[in-house]
């Protein structure tokens, strides 16, 4: 099957997980430390794009009552849903984060905000376990399209779990989706060849609120726009 069709179909499983999500990854230290960096770093009222919004929390949120202003994507109808009931403060769009930052964002997603044209509007972007979803050929294109989105100098928080896998089959909530991880000096390496400089790196581990996922090292950087 095709990339797109995969991604479409990783979509429908997370419309039916749902709030399952959030019951099975309750602890959100990592994804909040990073979300008070961003508020120390930016300007009230900056604008933030929050890559695989999911339920809205806790990033849309946080950031939100820090004074920035918040675009939130997702595939998921049903997470966008959720994400409209929980922080109705932010703009939510569906789109495939792949199609960022190319002409499909304005003409197949109707959405020219983040399209070409789009190039420098936002202070930051973040993108909390939405890349896992990719292929690892995938990861430097949606990255150097992030970045295309981001003022010069602009910011990136991003988290990933750290394991060498690329598109693999693993059983989640009562699905199967396609996961992808890296090693941390491979995602270092990643994030450089996409035009950020990481200026800050820590792991965390993680055991989910479910017996049938296994524990996880969870990699979070902070990263700046070069250029």
């Amino acid at each position: 099957m095709r990339r797109r069709g995969v991604r479409a179909l990783q979509a429908v499983a997370f419309d039916s997980i749902g709030t399952g999500y959030n019951e099975a990854f309750p602890a959100k230290g990592g994804q909040l430390a990073c979300g008070e960096w961003l508020l120390d770093e930016l300007e009230t009222g900056a604008e933030v794009l929050d890559v695989g919004c999911g339920t809205g929390e806790p990033t849309a949120g946080r950031l939100l009552a820090g004074g920035l202003r918040v675009t939130g994507i997702d595939l998921s109808d049903g997470m966008l849903a959720l994400a409209r009931r929980t922080v109705p403060q932010a703009v939510y769009h569906r789109i495939d984060m792949y199609d960022l930052a190319t002409e499909r964002a304005a003409t197949a997603w109707d959405l020219p905000g983040l399209g070409p044209a789009a190039a420098g509007r936002f202070a930051a972007a973040t993108a909390f376990f939405s890349l896992i979803l990719l292929a690892q050929d995938e990861v430097p294109t949606v990255l150097r399209r992030i970045r295309r989105l981001l003022r010069p100098g602009g910011l990136l928080a991003l988290g990933m779990v750290e394991a060498d896998l690329d598109h693999a089959a693993l059983p989640f909530l009562g699905t199967t989706l396609r996961i992808t991880g890296y090693l941390r000096e491979d995602l270092e390496r990643v994030l450089t060849g996409a035009g950020f400089a990481v200026e800050e790196q820590f792991g965390m581990p993680y055991a989910p609120a479910s017996t049938s996922l296994p524990p996880e090292e969870q990699l979070f950087l902070r990263c700046r726009r070069v250029g």
